[in-house]
C-alpha cells in the first residue's frame, strides 16, 4: 500500500479472538453506550423541559451532552458492531468520519468546559455582574463559539492527517481511528506536521486547564469566605463535579495524544483512550446531577 490514497479500508484493534469474549465485548460497550444515552439524554429533557432550569449553568450543562451525546457515538458502536459480527475492518470514509467527529466534538467539549468556569467563576465571585456578563445574547454567542471552534479543530486535524501517506500497512491499534495510531502507519516526515498540530492542540487544552484551575482557585477563595455553611455546600456542590470530569478528561486525552511511544504499550493505550473517549460521557450525567438538587427534582418530574 504505497499511500493513504490507495487505502479503502483500515483494521482496527480485536478486542478478542474467541467468540465468547466478543460477545463480551459486545455486551459491556452496549452496557455502557446505553448507560450515556440515557444519563444524557435525561439531562437534555430535563433542562429544556423544565423552565427552572433555563439558566446559563444549565444551557451550558445541555451543550455538555449532546457533546458527550455526539462524542461516544462516534466510537463505540463501530465497535461493538464490529466484535458482533467477527469483522475488524472500517472504511476509508469511515475511519476519515471518526478523526473529524473526535476532534470536533472534544475540542468542543475543551472549550466547552472552560466556558462552564467561567460562568461559575462568575456567578460566585461577581455576582452582580451575573445578568449582564452572562445575559441570554452572550451564552448564545459563548455556545456557537464553542462549537464553531470545535468544528475549525476536526477540520484541521482531520485534513493534515489523511493527507499523509500511509505505507505501513493498515491496522489501527485502537477499537477507533485515533489519529496517533493512524500516525505509525507513516513512512514520511509528513506526519511531523500532524504531531506539530497534536502538541500545538495540547497547549490550548493546557492553556484551557491553567484558566479553569486559576478560576477556580478564585472561586475557591470566595466560597470559603461565605458565612453560612449552607451557601458554601451549595457552592461546593455546583463546582465539584466539574472539577472532576475537567480533571478526568484533560489529563487522560493529552496522556494519550502526546505521550513519546516508547511508554506506548496496547494495553496502556487502551485503558488510557476507554478513560478519555468513553468515561466522561458516561459518568458526566452521573457526576452532575448527584448532587444537584435542582436537576434532580426536574429528572424526577422527567421519569
Amino acid at each position: 500500500m504505497s499511500n493513504s490514497s490507495s487505502l479503502n479500508e483500515f483494521l482496527l484493534l480485536a478486542f478478542a479472538d474467541t467468540r465468547e469474549l466478543q460477545l463480551l465485548h459486545f455486551s459491556l460497550f452496549l452496557g455502557i453506550y446505553l448507560a450515556a444515552l440515557l444519563g444524557n439524554g435525561l439531562i437534555i429533557t430535563a433542562v429544556a423541559c423544565d423552565h427552572h432550569l433555563h439558566t446559563p449553568m444549565y444551557f451550558f450543562l445541555l451543550n455538555l451532552s449532546l457533546l458527550d451525546l455526539g462524542s461516544i457515538s462516534s466510537t463505540v458502536p463501530k465497535s461493538m458492531a464490529n466484535s458482533l459480527w467477527n469483522t475488524r475492518a472500517i472504511s476509508y470514509s469511515g475511519c476519515a468520519a471518526q478523526v473529524f467527529l473526535i476532534f470536533f466534538l472534544f475540542g468542543g467539549e475543551c472549550s466547552l468546559l472552560t466556558v462552564m468556569a467561567y460562568d461559575r467563576y462568575v456567578a460566585i465571585c461577581r455576582p452582580l455582574h451575573y445578568g449582564t456578563l452572562m445575559g441570554g445574547r452572550a451564552c448564545v454567542k459563548m455556545a456557537a463559539a464553542v462549537w464553531a471552534s470545535g468544528f475549525l479543530n476536526g477540520l484541521l486535524h482531520t485534513g493534515n492527517t489523511l493527507s499523509i501517506p500511509l505505507c505501513q500497512g493498515n491496522v489501527v491499534d485502537q477499537f477507533f481511528c485515533e489519529v496517533p495510531q493512524i500516525l505509525k502507519l507513516s513512512c514520511s516526515d509528513s506526519y511531523l506536521r500532524e504531531v506539530a498540530l497534536l502538541v500545538l492542540s495540547g497547549c490550548l487544552i493546557l492553556g484551557c486547564f491553567i484558566f479553569i484551575v486559576l478560576s477556580y482557585v478564585q472561586i475557591f477563595t470566595a466560597v470559603l469566605r461565605i458565612p453560612s455553611e449552607q451557601g458554601r455546600h451549595k457552592a461546593f456542590s455546583m463546582c465539584l463535579p466539574h472539577l472532576a470530569v475537567v480533571s478526568l478528561f484533560v489529563t487522560t486525552a493529552m496522556f494519550a495524544y502526546l505521550k513519546p511511544p516508547s511508554i506506548s504499550s496496547p494495553a496502556l493505550d487502551l485503558v488510557v483512550t476507554v478513560l478519555y473517549a468513553v468515561m466522561p460521557p458516561t459518568v458526566n450525567p452521573l457526576i452532575y446531577s448527584m448532587r444537584n438538587k435542582e436537576l434532580k427534582d426536574a429528572l424526577r418530574k422527567v421519569i
